[in-house]
């Protein structure tokens, strides 16, 4: 996993509550255990017609938004089904912030495994963001992970809470399989003393 930097560009808004996984990334790309390659499918059903073509006044098919790496949502984003697909899909389009009210845990545990920061802010603070980032190319909305603040284009700085391991985690890009590594050594050694106390196995 890459180490998480600081990130400061166009936002994207999307007042809507409760956006579900489902919506996220639909369950008829759920087929593939790859974490690249859902980018194009993100919010498939909201981006696209059934024929395949754009659906024009979706936030992400307008020019100032198509290469947005924040979104500004509603409250509860990321309900509904535990899929680990739905930051996957998040990542692959470019989007490394999402700043809501509030996530369904599940999804927002699943985001800092994969390399995106999930923010938590009022809904006063989240409704002064979604106004900014409406702005399209004229509004750029900063966030520093070190120092637990966003900034609004005009300079208004909102504090963020986020737990201290999971912070670690994204500033020096370790996931799961990251955070087993830097115990290798132990876990050698716990092997090779294995197999000899074991060495049927």
């Amino acid at each position: 996993m890459e180490k998480f930097t600081n990130v400061s560009g166009v936002a994207a808004p999307m007042p809507l509550v409760n956006i579900d996984t489902d919506m996220i990334i639909p369950k008829q790309f759920l087929k593939t255990i790859k974490r690249s390659g859902l980018g194009v499918n993100l919010f498939d059903e909201m981006r696209y017609n059934q024929d395949g073509s754009e659906i024009s006044d979706f936030v992400l098919n307008q020019s100032a938004y198509r290469n947005a790496e924040i979104i500004i949502a509603g409250e509860n984003f990321g309900c509904g089904s535990s899929r680990e697909h739905a930051p996957w899909a998040l990542k692959d389009f470019g989007i490394s912030v999402v700043i809501s009210e509030s996530f369904a845990d599940i999804f927002y545990n699943n985001c800092f495994k994969n390399g995106i920061l999930p923010i938590k802010l009022s809904k006063e603070s989240i409704d002064i963001l979604m106004d900014d980032a409406s702005k399209g190319e004229n509004a750029r909305i900063s966030v520093d992970l070190e120092e637990q603040i966003v900034s609004a284009t005009d300079g208004t700085i909102f504090k963020f809470e986020v737990d201290a391991f999971k912070k670690h985690c994204l500033l020096n890009g370790l996931d799961d399989i990251g955070l087993t590594y830097q115990k290798i050594e132990s876990v050698d050694k716990f092997e090779e003393k294995q197999a000899k106390i074991s060495p049927w196995l």
